[in-house]
C-alpha cells in the first residue's frame, strides 16, 4: 500500500496542474458574424420555468430546473431507437483532452456547450458547423481538486453563462461570442474554483464553489443575470455571515462554533460544487454541501453544520430555510453536493411534495421538500460499512463506528492512525454524475459504483492554497466483473427493479423519457438506451472515448435529437488507485456527438471538425 500524505496529494495536484493544465495568453473568441437576436428568441424566466414541458430546446442543466432529466419526447423509443445514428459529430480539438463532463444547452437553433480547460463553444444545431468559440485565460496556478472540467451553461436573455478553474463567472453573447460581463466569485490562490453549471431563477444566476480539499468556506450567491451584480451570498458553515444586496443578512446558524470546535468554522469546507435546483411549488433553490475541511474529521469533532448537506435557499433573500445532514462529523470524504430531485411521492394515498437525493454515502434519502423532514432511506449499493442504516425518526444514521483511527493515538514513532477498509469509496456511491426521475415509470435512474477503501488520518495544518487533508487512502475494488452500476429505484419500497453492471466506473448523466428510455454513457466509450421498465439493453453507439457528460434530447424541424459530450477524465483516473489501474488503457478525447432516428431519404450524417 502507498502511504498518501498531504504533501503527496499537493505534489500529485500541481503535476496535474503543471503537465495539463494550460496558461493561455488571452481570453480568446472565433466568431462569424452574426445578425442580432430577435426579441422573440430571447430566453425568459417563463421558458425557463417550462424547460421540463418543452420540447424545441434545452435551457437548463437538468433539463428543468428540477433537474429530473426527463423529456416527454416520444419519437425516439423503444421499437424506434434501434433506427438511432449520428447526424454530425463536432471535435472540440488540439491538445486540450480531459474529463469532458458537460451537458450541452440548445436554443435557437445553437448548442451550446463548455469543455475542459474553462472553454464555451457555440454550434450550429442542424450543420454542426462552429459559430464561435471562447477560451477563458486561466492563471498560473489554478488548483482544481479533480481534473480540469467543466459540467455546463446558463442561458437567459442573450447571455450563456459559465463558470471557470479560476472562480469567475462569464457572460457572453449568445450571437457574437464576445464577453458582456465577468464577476470574481473566489480567490483562486486560495483554492476556490468553479466547475458546475449554474441555474437561473427569478432573474439570477445561481452559483456555489469548488474547493472543499483547500479549506475554502462553502456558499451559494445570486447575481442579477443581466450584470453580474452580487445580489445576495449564503455561506454554508456555521458562523459566516451572509449579504443581501450588500448588507450583512444573519450569521449562518447563527453561532459561530456551535457544532465547530475552537476556529475550525474558519476554513470548514462545505463546498458547493456540484450546482442546485429549484422547485417553484415551494419555491426553495435546493444546494448540497461538501465534506468538511480537513477530511481528518478528529481535528473537528462534532456535526460541522452545515457540511454534507442539503439546504433548502429562499431565492429572494438566501436565507436557509431548512437542512437535512445525511453524514454529520463526515469522516470519509462523503460529501453531501448531489442533487436533489423535486418529484410527487406517493404512498399510503397520500401525495407529498418530496425530493430524491442518492448521497455519495451509500443511503437514497427522500425529504419532504417543504420543510426538510425525512420521509424514506435506503441503500443504493451492496456494501455500507460505515451505517448500519437511517433512523427514520430521528433523521440520523445509525454508524458502525467504522472510523479511521486518531493520528494522535498512534504508537510512538508512527504518525498516521489506524487505517480501516471502508465502502463506499470517498468517490462515493453516486458521486457527481446526475440520476433522472421518471414521472411514468415512478423510478429514479441512479449511476453508481461499488467500490470501497483503505483510509487513514494523519496530523495536519491549514495553510492557505495548500492541499488540506489529514487522511490518505487507496481506493480498493469490491468485485471483479463490475463496478459501475446503473440501478432503477422505486423511492417509494426502496427496491432496485433492474440494474446494469458495467467493467468501468459509471461517472456519466443519465436521461430518462416518456418513450420508455433510459440513455447514459460508459468510461469504454458507449453511449446506451435502456427499456426503462426492464433495463433492457436496447441501442448502443462507440464514440470513441468515454463518455462521462450528460446527454440531452429536443425536437428540431420535425426530428427529435439527442446529443451528448464525449471525452474520458474526471476525478476516477486521478485518484483511483486499484481501479484507475483497471481501465488505464481507455483514451482521451472531447467531442460532441448528436444523433437522430435514420431516414432512408436523409442526407448523409455529416461530421464537422475543427
Amino acid at each position: 500500500m502507498k502511504k498518501i500524505t498531504n504533501r503527496v496529494v499537493t505534489r500529485h495536484i500541481m503535476t496535474i496542474l503543471m503537465t495539463g493544465a494550460v496558461t493561455f495568453a488571452s481570453s480568446t473568441v472565433f466568431a462569424k458574424d452574426a445578425p442580432e437576436a430577435a426579441d422573440a428568441n430571447l430566453v425568459t424566466d417563463a421558458k425557463i420555468l417550462d424547460d421540463q414541458n418543452s420540447t424545441g430546446d434545452v435551457l437548463t442543466y437538468g433539463m428543468g430546473l428540477g433537474g429530473q432529466r426527463y423529456s416527454p419526447m416520444t419519437m425516439i423509443n423503444k421499437e424506434t431507437v434501434k433506427d438511432l445514428v449520428p447526424a454530425w459529430a463536432f471535435s472540440y480539438g488540439d491538445e486540450k483532452q480531459r474529463g469532458q463532463e458537460a451537458q450541452p444547452i440548445v436554443h435557437n437553433g445553437k448548442i451550446f456547450v463548455t469543455a475542459s480547460y474553462s472553454r464555451l463553444f457555440a454550434i450550429d444545431a442542424r450543420t454542426g458547423e462552429e459559430l464561435w468559440q471562447y477560451e477563458h485565460r486561466l492563471p498560473d496556478g489554478i488548483m482544481p481538486c479533480c481534473d480540469v472540467v467543466n459540467r455546463g451553461a446558463a442561458v437567459y436573455d442573450n447571455l450563456v453563462i459559465f463558470g471557470t478553474l479560476d472562480a469567475q463567472l462569464i457572460a457572453i453573447d449568445q450571437d457574437t461570442g464576445k464577453r458582456v460581463w465577468r464577476e470574481k466569485v473566489g480567490d483562486y490562490k486560495a483554492g476556490y474554483s468553479m466547475t458546475a453549471a449554474p441555474n437561473i431563477v427569478k432573474g439570477m444566476v445561481i452559483t456555489g464553489v469548488a474547493g472543499g480539499e483547500f479549506g475554502i468556506v462553502g456558499k451559494v450567491e445570486a447575481r442579477d443575470a443581466k450584470t453580474g451584480k452580487l445580489i445576495w451570498s449564503r455561506p454554508t458553515i456555521e458562523g459566516h455571515m451572509g449579504t443581501l444586496n450588500g448588507e450583512d443578512n444573519g450569521i449562518t446558524g447563527e453561532e459561530a462554533n456551535k457544532t465547530w470546535p475552537g476556529d475550525m468554522w474558519k476554513t470548514g469546507g462545505g463546498a458547493t460544487w456540484l450546482g442546485g435546483t429549484y422547485d417553484a411549488e415551494s419555491d426553495l433553490i435546493y444546494y448540497g454541501t461538501g465534506n468538511g475541511s480537513p477530511w481528518n474529521a478528529h481535528t473537528r469533532p462534532g456535526d460541522n453544520l452545515y457540511t454534507a448537506s442539503t439546504l433548502a435557499i429562499d431565492p429572494d433573500t438566501g436565507k436557509i430555510v431548512w437542512h437535512y445532514q445525511t453524514t454529520p462529523h463526515d469522516g470519509w470524504d462523503y460529501d453531501g453536493v448531489n442533487e436533489l430531485i423535486p418529484f410527487d411521492y406517493e404512498k399510503d394515498g397520500q401525495v407529498i411534495k418530496a425530493g430524491g437525493k442518492a448521497d455519495r454515502n451509500g443511503f437514497f434519502y427522500v425529504l419532504n421538500r417543504e420543510n426538510g423532514k425525512l420521509l424514506n432511506a435506503f441503500k443504493t449499493v451492496t456494501k455500507v460499512g460505515w451505517a448500519d442504516h437511517v433512523d427514520l425518526e430521528t433523521g440520523r444514521p445509525v454508524e458502525t463506528g467504522l472510523r479511521p483511527g486518531n493520528p494522535a493515538d498512534a504508537p510512538e514513532g508512527e504518525t498516521k492512525g489506524a487505517s480501516v477498509f471502508a465502502a463506499p469509496s470517498f468517490l462515493g456511491a453516486k458521486n457527481w454524475m446526475p440520476m433522472a426521475y421518471n414521472p411514468d415509470t415512478k423510478l429514479f435512474y441512479v449511476p453508481l459504483n461499488e467500490w470501497a477503501m483503505d483510509l487513514w488520518n494523519e496530523p495536519i495544518t491549514y495553510k492557505k492554497g495548500a492541499a488540506y487533508l489529514g487522511a490518505g487512502f487507496t481506493v480498493k475494488l469490491l468485485y471483479e466483473d463490475y463496478i459501475g452500476a446503473l440501478r432503477a429505484i422505486d423511492p417509494v419500497t426502496g427496491e432496485w427493479k433492474w440494474e446494469y453492471k458495467n467493467q468501468a466506473p459509471l461517472w456519466g448523466g443519465v436521461m430518462t423519457t416518456a418513450g420508455g428510455l433510459v440513455f447514459t454513457g460508459t468510461p469504454e466509450g458507449y453511449l446506451k438506451a435502456f427499456d426503462a421498465n426492464t433495463g433492457e439493453e436496447l441501442w448502443k453507439f462507440q464514440t470513441g472515448s468515454g463518455v462521462v457528460g450528460c446527454p440531452v434530447t429536443w425536437e428540431m424541424d420535425g426530428e427529435q435529437y439527442v446529443a451528448v459530450p464525449s471525452g474520458w477524465g474526471g476525478a476516477v483516473p486521478l485518484w483511483g488507485g486499484e481501479v484507475a489501474k483497471r481501465i488505464r488503457t481507455l483514451n482521451q478525447g472531447g467531442m460532441l456527438w448528436v444523433f437522430k432516428l435514420h431516414k432512408s431519404d436523409a442526407a448523409p450524417a455529416t461530421t464537422a471538425m475543427k
